[in-house]
């Protein structure tokens, strides 16, 4: 079976302020307001974990907090099945035990004062078939475990931290082979090849045999196959084309912050790196603790967070804040996610607000240290955590550890839970929907094939 792991999402706009009562006259009674988590984990077959956050305290503090379930009320109160957490908590996530084997569920989370009892918004989950499981195999794709900066097939190959790795629509990998300053590219057959750059540590354009990088960290390919890299030491974000052209899209080498066209820019070590549809770039700025935007012409704009280190929700240009953001991914629909390593949670973007879609840096041993993110064209969300694992929340809003152990850091391969990590950073899924991490600091790239069991 598979581990999962309880998530606190949808956390306070204001997240880390006091929490807001309502009252205006000491003789009215208003009941609190609640959101209900909007992931579910530890789903197996009889359990699961649901949980939720206390945004406004009406008229006197919650005395109980839990949440209620049921397989036939469609929206449960606390007559049907119910946890109860007597203490003054606000951020809470509970057990769900009893439950029966591929049966679907209504959840939501209540609080309940003198006021009266609030409900959270229902959600649905069902429970495992246990015939029906998952089973995720990791293996060896490229690399031999060494430090050093050698071609070939599979374990022949040696990298030397790798960091990024994104894939293209023929199945190609290309790595951010950050301590080789070097871009390389890995066919589905495991051939390990020079993509661009001299491996003379620099800052420079042109040929792919001329151009110069310094610790290039994050990776990603458009739709044409043009390859974006955000290189950490040069403070830039480099194209490179097909043909082996390598141009600076953004940057001008020098760390600092600045928006503007081309050369103009400044970033502060840029991270995990995206692309839209319509050819946009989105950039973890993580020194800037902000996500930047950046157009097909080279335009370099602020696109959420304001610039210091905290956590909070809201709007993305003016209220939001990011503490060290280091991955950055898009979805079909123009949605931006961001691994906030900083914070333990993943945050998301969308119409100019910035919520919380995982975790949260109160209950941060849930999510440790997120690196990267990836999403398949069906919606599943993939997420290094740099403790070692590597984690899914699936688009049924389920979140458990797909492979590896949390603070176990190692090198196994293997299935499930006993295939070891160390570092793990980049992740990337292909078409078939294999998914590749670049494990940092075993110096290799491992392939993850889920199956049915």
């Amino acid at each position: 079976m598979k581990k999962y792991y309880a998530v606190t999402a949808g956390l306070l706009t204001y997240f880390g302020f006091a929490l807001i009562s309502c009252n205006k006259d000491n003789n009215e009674k208003v009941t609190p307001t609640i959101e209900t988590n909007n992931v579910i984990a530890y789903v197996t077959a009889t359990t699961a974990q649901a949980g939720g956050v206390v945004t406004e305290l009406g008229s006197s503090v919650p005395t109980v907090s839990g949440v209620c379930w049921s397989s036939t009320n469609q929206n449960p109160t606390v007559t049907d099945s119910h946890t109860s957490d007597e203490t003054n908590v606000y951020v809470f996530a509970a057990n769900i035990t009893g439950l029966t084997a591929n049966t679907t569920y209504y959840v939501r989370a209540y609080t309940q004062s003198n006021a009266g009892v609030a409900y959270g918004d229902v959600l649905t989950f069902t429970t495992s078939n246990t015939s029906a499981d998952t089973t995720a195999t990791v293996s060896t794709f490229a690399g031999n475990g060494s430090e050093g900066f050698v071609n070939g097939t599979g374990d022949n190959a040696s990298f030397y931290q790798p960091q990024g790795v994104a894939a293209d629509a023929q199945g190609n990998l290309y790595v951010a082979d950050a301590f080789n300053h070097v871009i390389r590219k890995v066919t589905p057959a495991g051939v390990v090849s020079t993509f661009a750059g001299s491996g003379t540590l620099g800052f420079a354009a042109g040929s792919a045999t001329q151009a110069q990088f310094h610790s290039p960290m994050g990776i990603v390919v458009d739709a044409a196959g043009n390859v974006y890299v955000s290189d950490e030491g040069d403070n830039a974000i480099f194209k490179i084309t097909q043909t082996g052209t390598v141009s600076i899209l953004a940057g001008n080498g020098t760390a600092g912050y600045a928006n503007g066209e081309g050369s103009v820019a400044q970033f502060n070590a840029p991270q995990g790196i995206a692309v839209d549809a319509s050819g946009n770039v989105y950039v973890a700025d993580k020194n800037n603790n902000v996500i930047r935007k950046i157009t097909s012409t080279g335009v370099v704009s602020l696109f959420a967070g304001i610039g210091t280190a905290n956590f909070v929700n809201g709007d993305a240009a003016t209220v939001a804040k990011f503490n060290q953001p280091t991955g950055v991914a898009v979805d079909a629909t123009g949605v931006v996610y961001v691994a906030d390593q900083g914070n333990h949670a993943i945050r998301k973007i969308s119409g100019g607000t910035v919520s919380t879609f995982a975790g949260n840096n109160t209950l941060n041993t849930l999510i440790n240290n997120p690196s990267n993110i990836a999403i398949d064209s069906q919606g599943n969300m993939f997420i290094t955590d740099q403790s070692g694992r590597i984690l899914e929340i699936s688009k049924q809003y389920i979140l458990y550890t797909l492979a590896g152990k949390a603070n176990t850091n190692g090198f196994a391969d293997g299935t499930d839970g006993a295939a070891q990590f160390n570092v793990p950073k980049g992740i990337a899924v292909d078409l078939s929907g294999k998914i590749y991490v670049a494990d940092t600091q075993n110096n290799r790239i491992r392939r993850i094939s889920i199956a049915i069991k």
